[in-house]
């Protein structure tokens, strides 16, 4: 089936979500001679945040800092952690249910002093 723009309809809708999260709605649109639903699906996220974390320990001694991971969307997360920089240990993923608050465990053991 092709329509060209001529045939098209626009369809304004206005979304103002209070929180980051997955919102579902269905739309219903009747005439006398079609019924169509739409389904659409908004994921919405946070602002992007930055964090600093200061770590200091003697030489040699590791320090752990748990950084909580709070999943406020509709479905389990499953992440991948990927670590940069000499000395910094975690596990490679962590899982965080839906609703549910993580923390996971980001270690310093430095070396040397630094």
């Amino acid at each position: 089936l092709f329509l060209d723009r001529s045939d098209a309809v626009e369809l304004p809708i206005k979304f103002i979500p209070q929180n980051a999260g997955c919102y579902r709605c269905q739309i219903l649109l009747k005439s006398s001679c079609d019924v169509r639903v739409y389904e659409i699906e908004c994921v919405v996220n946070t602002d992007d945040a930055e964090a600093e974390l200061e770590f200091l320990t003697p030489a040699y001694q590791a320090v752990i800092q748990d950084i909580p991971i709070s999943n406020m969307s509709s479905w389990d997360w499953k992440l991948e952690a990927i670590l940069e920089g000499q000395g910094f240990y975690g596990p490679p993923q962590i899982n965080v249910g839906l609703g549910e608050t993580a923390l996971y465990p980001l270690m310093f053991k430095p070396i040397a002093e630094c």
